[in-house]
């Protein structure tokens, strides 16, 4: 799965939010249905929501796995959806 950069920094803004807002436990935030985890020194993030898992790091890449393509549809609105609610905010 291909994305472009503004996708990618609503991605990183979305694990932002997560992260600030999100209740955590074990080891995640949780915020909407949508998880974000980082390994111990904050080089790999994952944001994850149902069979979906993107996998961030650090210097740009990133890999999505998934099962349903229904749920990469339904995960990238969730995300416009959180961005545009803390924008009015």
């Amino acid at each position: 799965m291909d994305v472009n950069k503004l996708e990618k920094r609503n991605l990183l803004k979305a694990f932002n939010l997560i992260t600030s807002k999100g209740c955590k436990s074990n080891g995640a935030y949780e915020f909407s249905d949508i998880r974000a985890s980082h390994d111990f020194d904050g080089y790999t993030c994952w944001l994850t929501y149902k069979d979906l898992t993107i996998t961030l790091l650090f210097h740009g890449p990133y890999r999505f796995d998934y099962k349903d393509k229904e749920t990469v549809d339904i995960f990238f609105k969730k995300i416009s959806k959180l961005l545009v609610d803390k924008d009015n905010e």
